[in-house]
């Protein structure tokens, strides 16, 4: 027998009315001969009410007893959706986290479950009951209560979802997960900002890993790196209709014609720059390292080459972490004799697509529209299928609505509707794919985790057929990159990877990698181009880098990355000259005559043979 988890969001279950209908579709999917669990998050805005409630009684509530707090709104919801099942004649039985062993780290506000033992929920599946759970929630080893973070309710009941396929005794069971919120799927890009977005029919666990994780506020990347890890097939659909919602399912190879599937946009981001760190092996790791002991994510990074010893590294966390991201860093960047400047004014906007691994011209075509609509690039990074750009908060709406019909992505296609072509002809391909992901299995890499949310790697390799252009001293004008991407690919060359980030008032440092064979081709487009824009504009080529890549699930979410990353290189005594990072792929540039030794030490690192 088939087994569905059902997940309901607050708005969801925000009225009695609404916590019937879902009850009846619940019920529903069980007479269709379905096993049926049911995780509910807190109603309506009870979790904010309870928050507000807490900084009334003091400014700084104790994590541990907010986490107390915050679950309560859950245990409502699953009481009365128990209630509301009896009701219409169905057994039905309710849960909370602890009381069916969902176990998690200790870290509250922002815990991360470890095991979730099935046997209390299996016993009441073949009792013929619907089972509720609450989501959000667990339980630490010492029997605290813990709250997952923002999506926790999603990321329960996708985590359900993979320990009942894979631990269910005989072998896996089919098991299907289904999100039931105020919205019918998955689309293109907001629809409350951009009208004209358009609904997917269906899109692949990396692109909405990179879409969760760049404001796309429909499913929380953690919910998708369970989904991942453990092949859980997901549906993203509306609880008013019986209509079709969005599948993410694992990869397939239609999927690499679309070349932008979405944009999406983080409104309130906040950038971070270090200036004047030294230009030496195991800063970065000091920096990342002391971040991630706080338990925050950091999103962009852009690491600019050295300069006379010196360099500056740039980042963006959330806005709301800021100050805790200032107060770590304060003492650190004293000691490195670098000083720390920062803005909260700022988006990032994204754009993501399978197809970015098979086709060039995509970053020409978003830096064109940016520049088309006047918008200013304050930092840009690139992974093997997303473009991150950071703007100006007031230029965010008007930056997304462009490289939304940039990309035609309010045209019929496959995956979006029924008809339209699958590549735009302006696209061309690439002569080899990039760097490819054939590494372990997934299935037996998490077999082995102490705990299901660890860190999983499926690769680390090595690439070092390219070399780097760097500009330095470009004007932060709108424009000024667009024409260099231009310039370059009119030549006929293909970029890799692109970093920019500031380097001083008005200024900007820019690099990019090409084919070795290419660079003094790149390097004579790029100083014809830079001359046109500034004579004042220094541009180098470094014809020999070793780029390095590490592969896997949840490589920004997880603040432990960076720093075993940047931790084993700097034990090595291997400097880093630039750093990009993504949801599914972590990559940095190091000395070539360094790249085997650097390879080496990660495969260490990760536990990658």
């Amino acid at each position: 027998m088939s087994l569905v988890v059902q997940k309901f969001g607050g708005s969801s279950v925000a009225t009695a009315e609404r916590i019937m209908a879902a009850a009846r579709r619940a019920i529903r999917a069980k007479q269709e001969g379905h096993q049926v669990i049911v995780v509910v998050s807190a109603r309506g805005d009870t979790t904010d009410e309870l928050i507000e409630l807490a900084h009334q009684i003091t400014d700084k509530p104790p994590a541990r007893e907010m986490d107390m707090l915050l679950s309560t709104g859950e245990q409502v919801s699953i009481a009365l959706m128990a209630m509301a099942i009896q009701s219409l004649g169905e057994p039905a039985i309710s849960f909370t986290g602890a009381q069916i062993g969902i176990v998690t780290d200790s870290f509250h506000t922002k815990a991360r479950i470890k095991n979730i033992s099935t046997q209390r929920i299996r016993q009441a599946l073949d009792e013929g009951k619907l089972v509720i759970v609450a989501g959000f929630q667990g339980i630490d080893e010492d029997y605290n209560i813990t709250t997952l973070g923002r999506g926790g309710s999603d990321t329960t009941a996708v985590a359900l979802a993979a320990v009942m396929k894979n631990n269910n005794g005989a072998g896996s069971q089919d098991v299907a997960c289904e999100f039931y919120t105020d919205v019918d799927g998955i689309y293109t890009t907001d629809p409350r900002i951009v009208p004209e977005a358009r609904k997917l029919d269906v899109i692949s666990y990396d692109e909405m890993l990179e879409l969760a994780s760049v404001g796309a506020n429909v499913l929380h990347s953690r919910s998708v790196e369970f989904a991942k890890k453990f092949d859980v097939l997901l549906q993203k659909r509306s609880s008013f209709t019986d209509l079709e919602g969005t599948w993410i399912v694992p990869e397939s190879e239609w999927m690499r014609e679309v070349v932008v599937c979405g944009a999406a946009m983080v409104k309130d981001e906040a950038r971070v720059a270090i200036e004047g760190v030294p230009d030496q092996p195991g800063v970065s790791h000091r920096i990342f390292a002391a971040i991630a002991e706080q338990n925050i994510a950091v999103d962009m990074i852009a690491q600019n080459v050295g300069v006379r010893g010196k360099a500056s590294i740039g980042f963006t966390v959330l806005k709301n972490e800021l100050p805790s991201t200032l107060a770590v860093l304060g003492p650190l960047a004293a000691s490195l004799g670098a000083k720390i400047e920062h803005e909260d004014e700022v988006s990032k906007v994204s754009i993501v697509g399978t197809g970015m691994r098979t086709h060039t011209g995509v970053a020409e075509r978003m830096f064109a529209a940016l520049t088309d609509a006047g918008v200013n690039m304050k930092m840009i990074t690139t992974g093997d299928i997303k473009i991150s750009v950071l703007v100006n908060r007031a230029d965010g709406v008007k930056a997304l609505r462009a490289v939304h019909q940039a990309f035609g992505l309010d045209k019929m296609r496959a995956g979006r509707g029924l008809l339209g072509q699958l590549v735009q002809g302006a696209f061309k391909e690439r002569p080899a794919a990039l760097v490819e992901d054939g590494g372990r299995d997934l299935t037996s890499i998490t077999q082995n985790l102490s705990s299901m949310e660890d860190i999983v790697v499926s690769d680390v390799l090595l690439s070092t057929d390219q070399g780097r252009i760097t500009i330095f001293n470009l004007p932060d004008q709108p424009g000024n990159c667009s024409k260099v991407f231009q310039a370059v690919a009119g030549g006929g060359i293909v970029v890799d990877l692109i970093v920019q980030n500031l380097s001083g008032p008005g200024r900007a440092q820019l690099s990019f990698s090409v084919p070795r064979n290419d660079v003094l081709r790149a390097l004579q487009l790029t100083r014809t181009v830079a001359k046109s824009i500034d004579p004042g504009i220094d541009v180098v080529a470094e014809p020999d880098i070793a780029k390095l890549f590490v592969l896997g699930v949840g490589m920004r979410t997880h603040s432990g990355v960076a720093r075993r990353m940047f931790g084993a290189l700097a034990t090595r005594g291997i400097n880093i000259s630039m750093i990009n990072t993504s949801e599914v792929r972590v990559s940095v540039v190091v000395d070539t005559d360094r790249g085997e030794e650097a390879l080496a030490a990660l495969k260490e690192a990760f536990h990658v043979p």
